[in-house]
């Protein structure tokens, strides 16, 4: 099973490679293709200042126990490496790994997530910018 994790880390590096995001002088804010009503924003601290991911659920709204996936943007120059989710109250993470793709207008599309409890859930998203990882995180509760 380790084996087709790291097999499956690989090819989302690679699928995720060319996905840069920087908007282009006079281009719409980054995101703002997508419907606001159901848009959050996934910001970075520490070194992480500056970046951010804009991102909906699909299909929206969120729900418990439902197959949903994340489109979004990366604001900001840098690489998608992953999308996670987990709940640090309890100490665990979905029971399921997403795959990524990059779209051919420069968004992704992360598919297979399913958030299999209420409560509060953190949305992460792993980043490289200059040779370094960071993560840029978003909470959402569910009811």
């Amino acid at each position: 099973m380790r084996a087709g994790r790291a097999a499956a880390r690989v090819a989302a590096l690679g699928l995720m490679g060319t996905l840069l995001a920087s908007p282009q002088a006079g281009a719409e804010p980054c995101g703002a293709q997508l419907p606001s009503a159901h848009r959050l924003v996934a910001v970075g601290q520490g070194d992480a200042v500056g970046r951010s991911v804009a991102f909906v659920p699909e299909p929206a709204p969120w729900a418990v126990s439902r197959h949903f996936a994340l489109r979004g943007e990366l604001c900001g120059a840098g690489r998608l490496l992953r999308v996670d989710a987990d709940m640090p109250a309890h100490r665990h993470g979905m029971n399921y790994r997403p795959t990524l793709s990059a779209q051919p207008d420069g968004s992704f599309v992360a598919q297979g997530l399913l958030l299999h409890m209420p409560g509060r859930w953190r949305i992460r998203f792993e980043i490289e910018t200059d040779g370094r990882r960071q993560w840029l995180e978003q909470t959402v509760d569910l009811k």
